[in-house]
């Protein structure tokens, strides 16, 4: 969707730039990192970072005839994950920027295993770590594979206990590293990606209680994370365990959903660069969301943040479209009364939706000079005589182009659509809602920014399914039938 490519690009807040190649002490407090790379010589590296999932370039410098250069600026880097990147745009290692930003790199590219940064103990910790629990992780995936080729049920069990123990084992290096080393940022790294182990499933009066390892998982998910941390921004691992408790713990009705990013952007405002992370992450994800009866939520990010002040983050063009697409989902939502539809039919006659009698109410907004309308207008008629109509269902199909009316009057004699209510909203009707500079024309009442549209009412012409396909509606439509009898 448009309005969500337009949001994207803010999310993209380091940009390479030119560096000076002279080695000293950033001013300010800001970052100096010094960088012998062979055999790289006269030519730029980056300095790259994570913006959650995405990779995003964080600084540059151009190494002298020594292979010497040195990423520096006034302004300090917010801690976290980064990595070096050759000329040609690929990552040669990783290392920590923590909030002692002025350290040594040394490093020859044909030779990653061994890099030496001098000046940063989480570096030292970093190093050591890693080259001890990979090993271990190295061990584990062949154990792994030994099991899935394992002949024998003997042989599985072998190869199962050993997986068991190796596991233990790196769990156990992880718990004793984060007790020696609790400030560190490897410590605070282990934290995040941590998970909580599900319990057994306990027995209460003779009953197992099978829910019971889930409601632990989940309120033990975020036990080790403060949401203010920005440093959480600069890993790649924070964003995908956000997606996956969205996924396995929180249920898909809107309010359990804003009741979780509510408490998580209320904690993440005090850290400034996680707060925007987050907050354009889940107003990305809404604003066309998955399911249908989502887009509450965005409704919602919007009317507590937004219009609270947090636009100052956008610019202009990215305001205007965030606005207009909160006005067009306002008096639409899941469950609310359908806005009110006052029309003109074939023969000029005005009725209105409001006054329709029926147990169902389709409403179908479309352009007779629309591609896809053409094709899906007829199979929703097909729907209609094949069952709908036996059920009490009206169509109520809404013309939005009333320049093309002569198009529009052949295409329902052609298909024979005069079972239904077909009707447009005449341009006399429509300029004095705009001459009343009503905020409330029939497309952004309904939020229409494509055809065809479609809603289903019920009897009180309340709103109860949208932003479906016409198959996706009679399947809805068919589970009610089904339940009803």
């Amino acid at each position: 969707m448009l309005i969500a490519a337009l949001l994207f690009p803010l999310c993209v807040v380091a940009q390479p730039k030119k560096i000076t190649n002279t080695v000293g002490t950033a001013a300010g407090g800001g970052h100096s990192i010094q960088i012998t790379l062979k055999p790289y010589q006269n030519i730029k590296i980056y300095l790259g970072t994570h913006y959650g999932n995405s990779k995003v370039f964080a600084d540059s410098c151009i190494l002298n005839e020594k292979s010497e250069g040195i990423f520096q600026s006034k302004d300090k880097l917010t801690p976290g994950i980064y990595f070096v990147v050759s000329p040609k745009m690929s990552i040669l290692f990783d290392l920590l920027v923590d909030d002692k930003q002025q350290f040594k790199i040394i490093a020859d590219t044909l030779d990653l295993k061994n890099i030496n940064i001098q000046g940063s103990k989480d570096n030292e910790l970093f190093q050591s770590y890693s080259k001890g629990v990979n090993s271990m992780y190295v061990q584990l995936g062949e154990i792994e594979q030994n099991y899935k080729n394992a002949k024998t049920a003997k042989d599985s069990t072998v190869y199962k206990e050993a997986y068991i123990t190796k596991d233990k084992l790196i769990k156990q290096k992880k718990k004793l590293f984060v007790e020696a080393n609790p400030n560190s940022m490897m410590s605070f790294l282990l934290n995040t990606m941590d998970m909580p182990e599900a319990p057994s499933i306990p027995v209460v009066n003779g009953k197992a209680d099978s829910l019971y390892p889930y409601r632990y998982v989940k309120k033990h998910y975020w036990d080790k994370v403060m949401f203010n941390d920005n440093r959480l921004v600069r890993t790649p691992f924070f964003e995908n365990k956000v997606d996956e408790y969205f996924k396995n713990y929180i249920s898909r009705e809107p309010d359990s959903i804003i009741n979780e990013l509510d408490y998580m952007l209320t904690f993440a405002k005090t850290g400034k660069e996680i707060y925007t992370f987050l907050l354009f992450k889940f107003t990305n994800k809404y604003i066309a969301p998955e399911f249908m009866g989502q887009d509450k939520v965005f409704v919602h990010l919007y009317e507590k943040f937004f219009l609270a002040g947090d636009t100052v983050l956008l610019n202009e063009n990215s305001k205007k479209s965030l606005r207009d697409r909160y006005y067009s989902l306002l008096s639409n939502q899941l469950g609310k009364a359908a806005p009110v539809l006052v029309l003109n039919d074939v023969q000029d006659n005005r009725f209105a939706l409001h006054n329709v009698k029926a147990n169902y109410t389709f409403v179908a907004f479309w352009d007779p000079t629309c591609g896809h309308c053409k094709e899906d207008i007829p199979k929703l008629d097909s729907l209609y005589q094949a069952s709908w109509k036996n059920q009490d269902i009206k169509v109520l199909a809404v013309n939005i182009n009333a320049k093309e009316l002569t198009a529009w009057k052949s295409f329902i004699s052609e298909h024979h659509l005069e079972g239904w209510l077909n009707g447009y909203q005449t341009d006399e009707d429509l300029n004095r809602e705009i001459n009343e500079k009503r905020p409330t024309t029939i497309r952004q009442l309904y939020g229409i920014v494509k055809t065809p549209t479609y809603y289903l009412l019920d009897k009180d012409k309340k709103i109860i399914a949208k932003d479906l396909t016409i198959e996706q509606f009679n399947d809805f439509l068919q589970t009610k039938f089904t339940n009803n009898k």
